[in-house]
């Protein structure tokens, strides 16, 4: 119980340290579109070519939110949306270092009742159902802002290993979560759930890292 309220308590002060930084990738993007509207000899391109599938339902050409006049893909609109996707983007890594912690705490319980400790079962699964909420609020945060003003530079970049990671990441949380419902009735599973929900974490843990660094 212990190393459960540190982990709180560095996870609010990890959360304030992200909110107190406020920074991304963005603001050169801000000033792109600004040089872009000031630029009226040119068509202006308002989308990148690639986007996500996820982005595309929202914020494509023909997506959800274009049907709302506040939304209508105008440079203004656009410079509003990056704004828009700054804010959901710090939000994606409070969340994540958030649910890192979490993992952490579920990882410490997890391990004392696979060594017999049964009274912390009810424990175990209330920490994990708040992991889940949080991990898949931080991968809606990102998979849903609206999409950037430039397409990505070709060749290796951080933003590209953390995607890759993310696909590692995801798969195995979906892969915990549905092995964790077997467990009762085919304890053999135990190591596949234990062994899928480590390397959650660690390629979790790295993906944040290699943003960070």
């Amino acid at each position: 119980m212990k190393n459960i309220v540190l982990a709180l308590l560095i996870a609010i002060i990890a959360c304030g340290n992200l909110l107190a930084q406020k920074k991304d990738s963005i603001p050169q993007q801000d000033d792109l579109l600004s040089s872009l509207t000031a630029d009226t000899t040119h068509p202006l391109k308002l989308l990148p070519d690639h986007i996500l599938f996820t982005q595309r339902i929202l914020w494509g050409q023909k997506g959800l939110m274009r049907h709302y006049s506040a939304f209508a893909l105008t440079p203004e609109n656009r410079a509003r949306e990056l704004k828009i996707r700054r804010t959901m983007l710090i939000c994606h890594q409070s969340m994540g270092a958030l649910t890192s912690l979490g993992m952490i705490a579920t990882g410490i319980i997890g391990a004392k009742l696979y060594n017999g400790d049964r009274s912390l079962k009810d424990l175990h699964g209330a920490v994990a159902t708040g992991v889940d909420i949080g991990y898949f609020s931080t991968a809606a945060f990102a998979l849903f802002a609206p999409p950037k003003m430039l397409d990505e530079r070709k060749g290796y970049s951080s933003i590209k290993v953390h995607k890759w990671l993310a696909v590692l990441h995801m798969s195995c949380m979906i892969f915990t979560n549905v092995v964790a419902d077997q467990l009762e009735s085919n304890p053999k599973l135990k190591p596949w759930h234990r062994a899928a929900a480590y390397t959650a974490f660690g390629a979790f843990f790295v993906a944040e890292g290699v943003i960070k660094f």
